[in-house]
């Protein structure tokens, strides 16, 4: 029988030290400090059985468990342990997050920083071009890739050519992966671009349930959006919930010999929002969904979450507290998009942002839905778009005195440049060369944030308790001190 193969690069398969938050920095491109130092911080290989690893990421545990419930003879393999099994097989399907590093923030790291190529950009071609992946697809081996970064790959078909990739999937592939595979195995001709069609969008039934560990626990509780920002390429999905015995089968997939994972972060573009369908979060619906993941597990966190789900239900997130923080979790965080402080630029391009609220008030959402997550033990990860098409300096003003009414909250907020994705994908990207003094002041602002609420955070995020913690403690450290050199001698503060 046929060997198909899925793997990602190195700094997707990793579980980042059990800390997720760190994933994020295999966006910033290397030679900021030497580059073995930061893979060690950011990127640790994960750990192997046989050249199988133990977790991997969330899309790449979906399309193993759709194949391997259509009868292909299936593995996912570590990208360093490719060698062991490669030469068997007949299809490479790599899952790929930022091939190009032309997401927001591997794209605004790159730019601002200037030291060369994203590590998630630089390691999706090193896998690329690995020796072993060579000498297979001069025997015939079919290379297919997908996920979150496959749109990347559009814009370059000259990369497949020189690459070797045979096909590019390009949105939700549960259904037609196997119809794909099949295709590839069979000799018949491959589409370079396989575009998902409306039709071919998986429903709850049709998402296939994960199989095996998933990177940190990582379980998906619903795709799609219901707030319609004309920047973001999620809202274009049909909103679907997992109902809870769904998610507690792939909870389960996640669980040890002694039934607990070791942490679970529940994913959705809004948790809060979990079994609603409009921007009411339902109350029951969530708790319950928080004292599931509980169930199995000391360590709950989300994805994202809204400031305005948060402010629109301060009750629920004291319910959510009172489940997610006990003797062994103090704490926990969410990815959160405050976008801008202008109300102008908002009901522009993401109206539906503060619903329940009314946009014009946005700057006093975010500030009273940041007390209430903080009040919580919420600790928001928070960003913000710079460069938004017609975004004016009175827009940017606003989005600085927003910032600034923030300071004494616990939370990181990094800015973004534009990328021209969902609904605006017809507008020009922001370059560097276009950052006005005033946008300038805006990235300082937020720089000097981060510094000084990474720096109080640290002690909490590694359990000082724990030597290998504290030795990661002092590397972040190292870390936040070169960012804050090379800001200094770009003159940024």
């Amino acid at each position: 029988m046929s060997l198909i193969l899925l793997t990602s690069d190195e700094t997707l398969m990793s579980n980042h030290h059990g800390k997720e938050f760190l994933g994020f920095g295999t966006s910033v491109p290397h030679n900021v400090i030497p580059d073995p130092i930061f893979k060690l911080i950011f990127f640790n290989r994960i750990p192997t059985k046989k050249g199988i690893p133990i977790q991997a990421s969330y899309g790449l545990r979906k399309i193993e468990a759709k194949l391997l419930d259509d009868g292909f003879n299936v593995l996912t393999v570590a990208p360093f342990r490719l060698k062991n099994y490669i030469h068997d097989a007949d299809v490479l399907c790599i899952s790929e997050m930022d091939p190009f590093g032309w997401g927001p923030s591997s794209s605004t790291f790159s730019k601002v920083l200037k030291t060369g190529k994203p590590f998630v950009a630089l390691y999706f071609q090193k896998l690329l071009e690995s020796k072993e992946v060579r000498k297979a697809k001069k025997r015939g081996l079919k290379i297919i890739v997908g996920g979150p970064g496959a749109w990347q790959l559009k814009h370059k078909p000259e990369f497949l050519s020189d690459h070797g990739i045979d096909c590019v999937v390009v949105g939700e592939g549960d259904i037609v992966v196997s119809k794909i595979i099949k295709m590839a195995i069979n000799g018949g001709k491959i589409p370079q671009f396989y575009d998902v069609q409306p039709e071919e969008v998986p429903s709850v039934d049709e998402i296939p349930e994960i199989k095996n560990p998933s990177i940190n626990g990582l379980i998906e509780v619903g795709r799609g959006c219901v707030r319609r920002c004309k920047f973001c390429e999620v809202t274009k999905r049909p909103l679907r919930w997992y109902p809870l015995d769904k998610i507690e089968r792939e909870i389960k997939a996640n669980t040890t010999k002694n039934d607990r994972a070791e942490s679970i972060i529940l994913h959705a573009e809004d948790v809060l929002l979990y079994g609603s369908k409009n921007t009411i979060p339902n109350r029951e619906k969530v708790t319950d969904l928080m004292r599931l993941a509980k169930r199995y597990t000391d360590s709950v966190t989300w994805s994202h979450a809204s400031i305005a789900a948060i402010a629109a239900d301060p009750k629920l997130m004291e319910e959510c507290s009172d489940i997610i923080i006990d003797d062994n979790q103090k704490w926990w965080g969410a990815e959160i998009g405050l976008e801008s402080g202008s109300p102008r630029i908002m009901k522009k391009t993401m109206a539906g942002k503060a619903h329940p609220f009314n946009i014009d008030d946005w700057p006093e959402i975010v500030k009273d839905g940041m007390g209430i997550a903080n009040d919580n033990k919420l600790i928001p990860a928070c960003t913000l778009i710079v460069g938004l098409p017609e975004e004016t300096d009175d827009d940017v003003i606003k989005t600085i005195e927003m910032v600034e009414d923030l300071r004494d909250y616990n939370c990181i907020i990094v800015p973004l440049f534009f990328v021209p994705l969902g609904q605006l994908t017809k507008e020009s990207w922001f370059e560097s060369e276009m950052i006005t003094d005033i946008q300038k002041e805006l990235l300082i602002i937020c720089l000097k944030h981060g510094i000084k609420w990474s720096r109080e955070f640290l002690d909490n995020y590694f359990d000082q308790k724990n030597l290998s913690n504290k030795i990661m403690s002092v590397f972040i450290k190292f870390f936040i001190n070169a960012i804050e050199r090379k800001a200094s001698k770009e003159g940024l503060i």
